[in-house]
């Protein structure tokens, strides 16, 4: 038993066809072994089994030297070898044999197996020197070697790229798509477990290199696929460049010599590796028309010039040239209601121009202002100030002393005069400008506080009629003409009411207005103006319970004045019914003249016809019937037969006597008695 157990134990299992041999070997010389044993136990008793056990002993010693020398490798297998002053391996597929004395230890190892994308790092652990192995293999080392990795190799498309960095001598290179990237050196590493895009440049497109080793800069044009090389850095991102039509253009600033370039349309434009483009983007030509023009600056001169418009005008501005004065501008059309004030900027002198044209400045000008011609109404009037302070009167009609003209330019240096009015019913706020006045007649409404002798404070609400006549004098004596009417007025108004009670003030009101009206003309004479009216048209009691009395007197005398009105109405309309019955019964009477008139035509005519008939009648008979009372007898009989006629046709009844008809009545009961 106990050499079974060594047996077993120096017999050990594996997964190769030669250990499995091995192992049946030994447990069959074992078993073997055992058999003997028993039957020689059985056979000789206690001197059979010492001879037995010898034979045993034997048989398992010879088992060992066996399963020590006799080795069985796969074609996957190596055998490691460790003798005593080396180690040695030797590589399947076969049989070994070897001196079970000449070595200490054997071991059967598989070998690595790498696949096709796969590579390993061999290190030889004596010289320390280390080798790359490609797969597909079935790689068996040697007897100092072993696999520090094991990795996949980096699969590389046709747009990837991966930096290679040697460890051992510091380069870098570039390996490039489409590949399987394995390092060729055991010192190559890849910077990076993924793969780098290629920049892709279209046809219109670049992008800025700059090599980091020798600091020099470049631009990559499109249409190309780039790759950069392990010192190269790119600058920024792909861009476009500028594709450039007929009309335009581009300005590109090299930013080590400041040299500025321009590029004209139609071409694409690559810059350089220096230049930036100065304007942000690609510019338009300035494309003018007939009545535009537009200044321009050279900067590098300080020179200043002014291009107009034509049929076909493009402008493109060169390397140091800026637009002036936010960029084109129309031209001004000077004709009958147009001038253009100018400015020499070099003078500083300002100059009109009134003759007709298309005027385009200079270089050194610049226009100030364009005027329309100032055309005064009939009613108005303006006033100009020139540069030396003088007034001049302007009137949409002429007046004595005035020979300016109704329509006219502002002159330069000259100025238009505006007056600040008051306005609001107590003219509080001085809001109103004034440029154009208006000569007719108008009205003005203001209202002030007064108070009567009998200490009744009165809110007076008055309009004036006025106007202004002279404006030389207004100007010299006022600046402010309605709060100066409203202070003179209250001013008056104030004085003549305080000497009046309500009831006299009431009864008197039109007297005062007449009366301010008169004492204050020399006033407003001096001011240039004539008041043709100043009336009270509303007043009212500033306290609350005195304006209700007066209310109520108000109102007892309007209603007082409307009955007398409304009695005077009714009275009107009874004389105007009492006319119009009296025209009616004189037209009556006349119609009833002419209505008689007219029966007594009628009568006569119709008298007249009759009578020619009867005469006719009883002239014809006058042969037949000589007797003429006859003949009057017959003209009634046929009168009768007419009355009847008429009488039949119509729809009343007609009555007879018996005395009438000459008729006598019997019944048929008589009849038969007489039959």
């Amino acid at each position: 038993i106990s050499g079974l157990n060594k047996s077993t134990k120096q017999c050990r299992f594996t997964q190769s066809k030669g250990g499995m041999a091995l192992a049946i070997m030994s447990i069959a010389v074992c078993a073997a072994a055992v058999l003997l044993s028993m039957l020689g136990f059985l056979s000789f008793g206690a001197a059979g089994l010492g001879m037995v056990a010898v034979l045993v002993l034997a048989i398992v010693l010879i088992s060992l030297v066996l399963a020590r020398s006799i080795h069985f490798l796969d074609k996957q297998e190596q055998l490691r070898i460790e003798l005593f002053t080396e180690v040695v391996v030797i590589n399947g597929p076969g049989v070994k044999f070897l001196n079970p004395i000449g070595y200490r230890r054997a071991a059967k190892v598989p070998a690595q197996p790498i696949g096709t994308m796969e590579y390993a790092k061999v290190k030889d652990s004596v010289t320390g020197s280390e080798r790359i192995e490609r797969g597909p293999q079935l790689l068996f080392l040697k007897a100092y070697e072993q696999v520090s990795e094991l990795k996949e190799g980096i699969t590389l498309s046709k747009i990837q790229y991966l930096t290679i960095h040697n460890q051992l001598t510091g380069s870098n290179t570039t390996c490039k798509g489409p590949c399987v990237w394995f390092p060729s050196d055991p010192f190559d590493k890849a910077l990076s477990t993924h793969p780098r895009e290629a920049i892709v440049l279209q046809e219109d497109e670049y992008v800025r290199l700059k090599d980091t080793a020798n600091g020099q800069r470049w631009v990559q044009q499109g249409k190309d696929l780039v790759f950069l090389e392990p010192t190269w850095t790119q600058e920024g991102k792909v861009r476009k460049a500028w594709t450039l039509k007929s009309f335009e253009y581009v300005r590109l600033l090299d930013s080590v010599t400041g040299k500025v370039t321009v590029h004209r349309g139609e071409k694409t434009v690559f810059p350089r590796a220096d230049e930036e483009i100065l304007d942000g983007d690609k510019l338009s030509a300035i494309d003018l028309k007939v009545d535009e023009y537009v200044k321009i600056e050279d900067q590098a001169s300080g020179q200043v010039r002014v291009v107009a418009g034509s049929s076909e005008s493009q402008v493109f501005l060169g390397p140091s040239e800026r637009v002036l004065d936010g960029g084109k501008k129309k031209a001004v059309q000077v004709d009958e209601e147009h001038a253009v004030l100018v400015r020499d900027t070099s003078t500083g002198q300002q100059s009109l121009m009134t003759k007709k044209q298309l005027f385009v400045p200079g270089p050194h000008e610049k226009i100030e202002e364009v005027r329309d011609l100032i055309k005064l109404a009939d009613h108005e009037a303006m006033i100009v100030k020139d540069k030396d302070g003088t007034l001049h009167f302007h009137y949409g009609l002429p007046r004595d002393g005035s020979s300016e003209p109704k329509s006219f330019f502002l002159q330069p240096y000259s100025e238009i005069v505006q007056l600040w009015w008051s306005s609001g019913l107590r003219r509080e706020k001085r809001n109103l400008c004034i440029e154009r006045f208006d000569c007719r007649s108008q009205y003005m409404w203001f209202e002030f506080d007064c108070r009567t002798s009998d200490n009744v404070e009165l809110v007076l609400e008055v309009t004036m009629f006025w106007e202004a006549v002279d404006l030389a004098k207004m100007v010299r004596s006022t600046g402010n003409l309605p709060g100066d009417i409203y202070n003179q007025a209250r001013s008056q108004f104030i004085k003549h009411v305080a000497r009046a009670t309500l009831k006299s003030f009431m009864e008197e009101l039109h007297s005062i207005s007449g009366t301010i009206h008169s004492e204050d003309a020399a006033f407003y004479e001096t001011r240039g103006v004539k008041i043709h009216s100043l009336e009270v048209t509303r007043y009212k009691c500033a306290d609350t319970r005195t304006s209700e009395v007066l209310q109520q007197i108000i109102e007892e005398t309007t209603n007082r004045l409307n009955r007398l009105s409304q009695a005077e109405s009714e009275n009107e309309v009874k004389l105007f019914r009492m006319q119009g019955q009296i025209e009616q019964e004189k037209l009556n009477e006349e119609l009833l003249k002419i209505q008689q008139k007219h029966s007594q035509e009628e009568a006569k005519v119709a008298g007249a016809a009759e009578a020619d008939r009867v005469a006719s009648f009883i002239d014809g008979l006058k042969t037949s019937v000589p007797n003429l009372e006859d003949r009057v007898t017959m003209w009634q009989v046929l009168r009768k037969t007419d009355a009847l006629t008429v009488v039949s046709e119509g729809g009343g009844n007609f009555y007879y006597t018996p005395s009438d008809v000459d008729l006598s009545i019997r019944t048929d009961s008589q009849q038969k008695s007489k039959a």
